[in-house]
């Protein structure tokens, strides 16, 4: 059975009257803008390989206290599982960026160039003292072969030029 629309009931006090001078601006907008200039910042990415609550919650805590304002989390899904298998968590700070130390990275990587020593009294040496840069008389190709235990590299021969088979 359909049911009858009740007609509207109208308020029994008019709407309260404009002061003068409003002009139908909205409260508080007569006020100056405040201009902030932005200042550079730091960003900070934190990857998580397990996502679960208190990795989350540590890690937040962690860097908020260092002074950290948090900015975002992403998460990287899988594709059978409804559970994220990596998050990368954002931070961000006021502060100049952080300049990139390019001579301890070369450094880093100079060591780790060079082979370890047979002798492993000399090992911890070999950990701390970067030495001279190895000379590399090998080409990658040639490094490559080598590490996947093959004698010798496979020989580009060079003018030759593929036909299509017909």
């Amino acid at each position: 059975m359909p049911t009858k629309k009740r007609p509207r009931r109208r308020s029994e006090k008019p709407p309260p009257q404009r002061r003068r001078g409003q002009s139908g601006r909205r409260p508080g907008s007569g006020r100056a803008p405040v201009v902030r200039i932005p200042e550079p910042l730091q960003y900070k990415v934190v990857e998580l390989s397990t996502v679960d609550e208190g990795a989350l919650e540590r890690t937040l805590n962690e860097w908020t206290a260092k002074g950290w304002n948090l900015d975002g989390v992403q998460f990287a899904m899988r594709d059978a599982s409804k559970r994220p298998a990596m998050a990368f968590v954002f931070f961000t700070r006021p502060g100049a960026p952080a300049e990139p130390e390019v001579h301890a990275a070369r450094e880093r990587l100079v060591r780790l160039a060079r082979p370890p020593p047979e002798d492993p009294v000399d090992a911890s040496a070999w950990e701390s003292d970067p030495g001279p840069p190895p000379a590399f008389a090998l080409s990658a190709r040639e490094r490559l072969a080598k590490l996947a235990g093959l004698d010798e590299p496979d020989t580009l021969e060079e003018g030759l030029t593929l036909e299509p088979e017909e």
